[in-house]
């Protein structure tokens, strides 16, 4: 990863389609994390469209879910980045409908890189899935239509 080029990204106006985050997304998560000074954290309820095997959600949409935590948590510690490797475990299935409790934050940061960890968890604390990242800091330039 110490190869990789400095990397500059457009925010633009669609920036808000964002699978993971964005509000105008009509089938994304809608994900909406705040951030406690060192857990970036979130909840959210799969509907049926975000199912796999009949009545559980897609381990895509898990493995995008914990992708998602862990980039919100680089980005209030350091800022914008993209996911140069993740690591997951999905421990147990959700179901649609189910309540997650969604948890990151930042286990180190260099220059270029921040390494992050995630969880999904139901209330009561049952793990449903764990991962672990390495995010590559990029630069972001504002755009306008």
């Amino acid at each position: 990863m110490n190869n990789w080029p400095e990397l500059s990204l457009e925010r633009t106006a669609d920036y808000h389609s964002c699978f993971g985050c964005g509000r105008d997304n009509p089938i994304g998560l809608k994900l909406h994390f705040v951030w406690d000074g060192t857990i970036a954290r979130t909840e959210f309820t799969p509907q049926a469209v975000y199912q796999g095997w009949p009545g559980l959600i897609h381990g895509g949409i898990m493995a995008c879910i914990l992708d998602e935590a862990m980039g919100y948590a680089a980005l209030f510690t350091a800022g914008h980045c993209v996911t140069a490797k993740m690591a997951l475990r999905l421990k147990q299935p959700a179901r649609i409908g189910q309540l997650l409790v969604v948890t990151a934050s930042v286990k180190r940061r260099t220059r270029k890189l921040i390494e992050t960890t995630a969880c999904v968890a139901a209330p009561d604390g049952t793990i449903f899935a764990e991962a672990s990242g390495t995010h590559f800091l990029v630069k972001t330039v504002h755009k306008s239509p």
